[in-house]
């Protein structure tokens, strides 16, 4: 039923529950599951990023090196899985990528990394719960 699953991360604390989850649903579909990590850079915080790292260089590092956190646990409990990064507004893009790619569901964090944000703007999660076509896991 869930084949094909889409976990969209931040490396928020809600996010890695959200892997758990995601890891819990792919191993109950058996051999044929698999995982896709998105992860999208946030435009606005791109900048800030860079800022604090230094260097774009040292930003993406920090980036990859976050997502092989998730990799990582995919990779441990034999479920294949495959990582695609994005760059724009998050939840738009999450919303994009999702209805384009046909997955059989979405998992992500119910709060992100940018709680100022959720509160002024609406979260992603919500705005994403409402756009995308397929069932879609909120993990709090």
């Amino acid at each position: 039923m869930f084949k094909r699953i889409l976990l969209a991360v931040d490396g928020s604390e809600h996010a890695d529950r959200a892997a758990e989850k995601a890891i819990g649903l792919a191993k109950l579909q058996g051999a044929g599951a698999s995982v896709e990590l998105v992860y999208v850079v946030d435009a606005k915080k791109s900048k800030s990023d860079v800022l604090k790292y230094g260097d774009s260089d040292t930003a993406t590092y920090k980036r990859k090196e976050m997502l092989q956190v998730y990799e990582a646990k995919l990779f441990n409990k034999g479920i294949k899985s495959e990582t695609t990064v994005l760059f724009g507004s998050p939840a738009e893009t999450i919303i994009e990528h999702a209805n384009d790619g046909k997955y059989d569901c979405l998992v992500m964090g119910s709060r992100g990394r940018n709680e100022f944000q959720t509160f002024v703007l609406g979260g992603v999660s919500h705005k994403v719960m409402k756009h995308v076509k397929a069932p879609v896991m909120l993990v709090k």
